[in-house]
């Protein structure tokens, strides 16, 4: 993937998606003690980041096979629900028809929108079974699976958000990316990489709960973890096997750091309190790396907050606890 890629996927999506802020948080530049500045992906149109690569992979899809008949021409994909809330609004404007798996534990806000949009949507135990369902329906059906990470249309839109930041704040030394797939933080890295000339520093933030890429990284190779319970819901499960997305986080990825379950929770508090900016668990974590102690001091930083939908009974048991 090439930065031409990346900038063919930017003028594909722009009539679909809505280009977001890059805002300064006092809060935050005074805790780290560094001039920090948040990209609020969070009020994209549905809500996290996961459109950008939804609507390229989509729009690539139409470009490439056209309007074919029968299950040929369907799309399915596997989702913890933020990828498939974006691939459901995407089906939808682009005349597509789109299966969905997902876990069955994934938050109403974001199953009742997939299924508001018209998706048909399948529910599975877990996220690792959503992949396999997803994988085997493909093959059965000839429809055509679209990862949410594992996909290079998916991660070059994805890779959009790195332009944005790169455009409004060419100083930026450091960009904080919450890891689930990789594939945000993979697109981000070649983005910034190229656009950069290697020098603004990207690190990769997983929750406790659910170390994939950290396990994988210490390992060479990946490995399946043990996956807790977490808020941040949108960033537990296994890597696919066969994801390309560890290979270039291998590659290109500063560093990859951990947040603990502890520190998330404080993020979405402090997100709401101190920035009136709603996150999910997923979309705080990046927050939550610099809560918990990672050391920017004099840097410029910019932090991505990922996605915004959380249940509201969750957001107010989180705000409760602090």
């Amino acid at each position: 993937m090439t930065i031409a890629d990346i900038f063919a996927a930017r003028s594909r999506i722009a009539p679909h998606i809505r280009r977001t802020p890059l805002v300064s948080s006092d809060w935050l530049s005074a805790l780290a003690d560094a001039d920090v500045r948040l990209k609020l992906e969070s009020l994209q149109i549905t809500r996290s980041f996961k459109l950008r690569g939804a609507v390229n992979a989509t729009a690539a899809f139409l470009e490439h096979h056209g309007a074919r008949r029968g299950t040929a021409g369907q799309i399915v994909t596997a989702s913890a629900g933020n990828h498939g809330r974006a691939m459901a609004y995407a089906a939808e404007r682009l005349g597509l028809k789109l299966v969905v798996f997902t876990p069955q534990s994934a938050p109403r806000a974001k199953l009742d929108s997939i299924a508001r949009h018209g998706a048909d949507l399948r529910p599975a135990a877990t996220y690792e079974e959503s992949e396999r369902l997803a994988k085997a329906f493909a093959a059965e059906t000839g429809a055509t699976f679209i990862s949410p990470y594992s996909h290079a249309d998916v991660i070059a839109g994805a890779a959009t958000v790195a332009v944005e930041i790169l455009e409004d704040w060419p100083g930026v030394d450091i960009v904080l990316v919450a890891v689930g797939g990789g594939g945000l933080v993979s697109g981000v890295a070649i983005a910034a990489g190229a656009l950069s000339a290697g020098r603004v520093e990207i690190v990769g933030v997983e929750c406790d709960a659910s170390p994939a890429f950290h396990e994988a990284l210490k390992a060479g190779h990946i490995v399946e973890v043990e996956v807790h319970p977490t808020v941040a819901d949108g960033l537990a499960g296994n890597m696919d096997p066969e994801t390309m997305t560890f290979d270039l986080a291998k590659r290109l990825v500063t560093r990859m750091v951990l947040a603990p379950e502890s520190a998330i929770a404080d993020a979405i508090r402090g997100l709401f309190e101190k920035e009136r900016v709603i996150a999910e668990g997923a979309g705080a974590t990046a927050v939550a790396a610099l809560l918990a102690g990672l050391p920017v001091a004099g840097r410029n930083v910019a932090v991505v907050v990922s996605g915004a939908n959380i249940d509201p009974e969750l957001l107010a048991r989180v705000l409760q606890r602090g």
